[in-house]
Formats: structure tokens, C-alpha cells, sequence
């Protein structure tokens, strides 16, 4: 496959984030507005310098949910453009927004995205599809096929599963932004109600609310614009795929749970690093057996052997593969228009050294990885 060649470089010059959790007296414009204002605040750009928008999100608000939250910022004719692409529709945004700086089409673009996630189990088909009737729209019974599948083929112990969920909450205390902050013992995690056999209630993430925003800029505006260059992080890959066919079924996540690995193979070569230079990762988990197999399809790890690093603590903050450095979805929450968008946040401001009490130590390079429903995949190396 031939790949994108950037004509440019771009940067994230300013990210900002809505805190995770429910917020019953603000409307999903509020939430995608106050991460926006903290983005533009974060780097000094005036709303008026930005050319053009993309917003994530998936529920449906209203048309033009985008237009809708940036109206009050002052309305300037930019294009504003509505990105729906299941759970990976803020990394799409982002995606979006890189490729037409990159291309030379912007100079300073936005890529934001927000949700309110209803409560209760998620759907992904259409209200008449056989799936609804048979199990097999359930989110959390396709990760429970994979995690007994994962279990089976590799010898893993449950435990394996359940620290993946006790370091992601250890993780999420530190960060005040995270849905839930509390944190769980081993056995706790896996003597929580059962979900999806072998799936435990605090092994699956929690539905949410929030927003997260970034302001893209071509390296070469950073000083037109009066943007700091010490704190603008360097966008050194953009990959996003789509399944392809297999005969057992292509978006059934128990039979192709590797799914990541066209995206991560593209992004290293577009980047020119490979997974030896990745100093920390931020994954798709929705559940704990997600965060195992995308390290494995990030090549980060052998395929059957992520199990055994959870377990030894190389993928918590002070492993050698630090994962899910603010919770992750396992303990921030999946809104899932800002979940991508929210990894670009926790990437920027660990390569920033800004974490504070969950700083990587001496991190320069950063994948965030964000999948979802329709084999869509997206993988950004961010570097410094």
C-alpha cells in the first residue's frame, strides 16, 4: 500500500479537556465548547485565527452539533465539519484535521470532539438488525469472547485481566480529570458483579461524559501565529484503516482482534520509528483484555505475552511500557467523540513533561491507538 506523504510538518500546538464523568446540567455543546476554550487558552490562539473545525462525536444531538458549539465563539465562515466513525470519530477528527494542514490546504486547524453517552449497555447496530436478538450487538459480550479465546490460547490467568483494571485506576487517582478515581484491590476487581463471563464489572469501562479538544498548526506558521515551539509536539504519523474481508467475519472483534496492526505498521514507517522508540502507549480499552491484544498489535509486546507484562508491571507508570497513563477508558470513561481526541491530550502532556505525579520520566515518543465498530482504527505517534 502506497502511503500518504505529508508536504509538511505539523504540530499540536494547544490541547484542552472537559473533565470525564456525567454532568446532568450541561448540554454536549457546553462540554465540546469548554474543552475548545481550554485548547485555544492552552496555546494563546484567538478563536478568530482558526480556519477550520472538525468535531467527533457519535449520538445524535441535533444536526450540525459542531456549527452548534462553536457558534457562541463568534461565527467566522470557517468550515466546520461533523465526523461520526463509532468510537474512533475523535481520532478521525484529528486525523482530518492533521492531513489538511499536512497537504497545505491550512495552516491552523481544530480538531475537537465531545458525547453523552447514555447510560447502560451500548449498542452499534440499527434497532432491526438480528444482532440485537442474538447477543452479538452487546459490546462487552465480543470482549469476553476475545478474553476467553486470549485465556485458552495463552495460558493467562485471570489475574492477568484484572491488573490491567487495578493499574488503571492507580493511574486515574492521579488525574483529576478521570471518571473514576477510586481504586480497587486485585480481588476486588475480579469478585466485582459479573458482566460477560470472564469480564467483571470494574474490567469493562464505564459510559460517560465529555470533551476534548486540539489546535493543530504547520511547524513552519508556529511563529506567524506567536506560538511557543517548546510546548508544540510534533504529529509524526496519522494512520487510520478499515477492516478487510474474512471469511469468519471481519468486524467480529473474537475473530480478528488484531485488527490494529495495518494502522500501526503505517504509522511507524510514516513516523520512521519503530515500537523499541515508543517510550509510552495510551490503547483502546474498553475492557481489560483490550488493553493486552493492542499491545500485541502495536507490536509493542509478543502476540501472547502482554498477559505476563501486566502481571510484572512493565506497562504501569514506572514500567518500561507505561499504558493507559491517565486511566484510560478503563477508569477516565468512553465518550466516545473525545476518546481519541482525549489520548492526544494525555500524549501531548506527558511528551511536554507537564503530567505532573503520573509523568513518564524522559518520554519523547507516544502512540495513542483508538479502534472502533466497523474494523476502524486509528494510530498517532506523537514525538518531541
Amino acid at each position: 500500500m502506497t502511503l500518504l506523504s505529508p508536504g509538511r510538518e505539523v504540530v499540536v500546538a494547544g490541547v484542552g479537556l472537559h473533565p470525564f464523568g456525567r454532568f446532568r446540567d450541561k448540554d454536549l455543546a457546553t462540554l465540546a465548547r469548554d474543552a475548545v476554550v481550554a485548547a485555544l487558552g492552552d496555546c494563546g490562539v484567538p478563536w478568530k485565527d482558526i480556519q477550520a473545525a472538525w468535531f467527533g462525536h457519535v449520538y445524535y444531538h441535533g444536526m450540525s452539533v459542531g456549527e452548534t458549539a462553536l457558534a457562541p465563539l463568534g461565527l467566522t465562515g470557517i468550515p466546520i465539519i461533523n465526523v461520526e466513525n463509532a468510537c474512533s470519530s475523535g481520532s478521525t477528527a484529528f486525523w482530518q484535521a492533521y492531513w489538511s494542514i499536512a497537504s497545505g490546504l491550512y495552516d491552523l486547524a481544530l480538531a475537537f470532539g465531545a458525547e453523552k453517552v447514555p447510560s447502560g449497555p451500548v449498542t452499534v447496530t440499527a434497532a432491526d438488525s438480528p444482532d440485537r436478538y442474538i447477543g452479538g450487538d452487546h459490546m462487552m459480550a465480543g470482549y469476553a469472547l476475545r478474553a476467553q479465546r486470549y485465556l485458552a490460547e495463552t495460558g493467562a490467568p485471570l489475574a492477568a485481566l484484572g491488573q490491567v483494571a487495578v493499574k488503571a485506576r492507580q493511574n486515574a487517582a492521579l488525574n483529576p480529570y478521570a471518571h473514576r478515581k477510586d481504586t480497587y484491590t486485585l480481588e476486588e476487581v475480579l469478585n466485582s458483579r459479573l458482566v460477560a463471563d470472564p469480564l467483571t464489572l470494574f474490567q469493562c469501562c464505564p459510559t460517560s461524559e465529555g470533551a476534548a479538544a486540539a489546535v493543530l498548526c504547520a511547524r513552519e506558521c508556529l511563529g506567524q501565529y506567536r506560538l511557543d515551539g517548546r510546548r508544540a509536539v510534533r504529529v509524526a504519523a496519522a494512520a487510520l484503516t478499515s477492516g478487510r474481508y474474512n471469511g469468519k467475519g471481519s468486524d467480529h472483534s473474537a475473530f480478528s482482534p488484531y485488527r490494529t496492526e495495518p494502522a500501526a505498521l503505517q504509522a511507524y514507517e510514516m513516523a520512521g520509528l519503530g515500537p523499541e522508540d515508543v517510550d509510552l502507549v495510551q490503547v483502546h480499552d474498553a475492557a481489560t483484555i483490550g488493553e493486552l491484544q493492542q499491545l500485541e498489535a502495536l507490536h509493542l509486546l509478543p502476540v501472547g505475552e502482554a498477559w505476563r507484562a501486566s502481571l510484572e508491571g512493565r506497562t504501569a507508570l514506572a514500567g518500561d511500557i507505561p499504558c493507559n497513563t491517565d486511566g484510560g477508558l478503563l477508569a477516565m470513561g468512553h465518550p466516545f467523540g473525545a476518546t481519541g481526541i482525549r489520548m492526544v491530550h494525555e500524549t501531548v502532556t506527558q511528551l511536554r513533561g507537564e503530567a505532573g505525579p503520573r509523568q513518564v520520566p524522559d518520554a519523547r515518543a507516544g502512540v495513542a491507538q483508538c479502534s472502533g465498530a466497523g474494523d476502524v482504527t486509528t494510530v498517532i505517534i506523537l514525538a518531541k
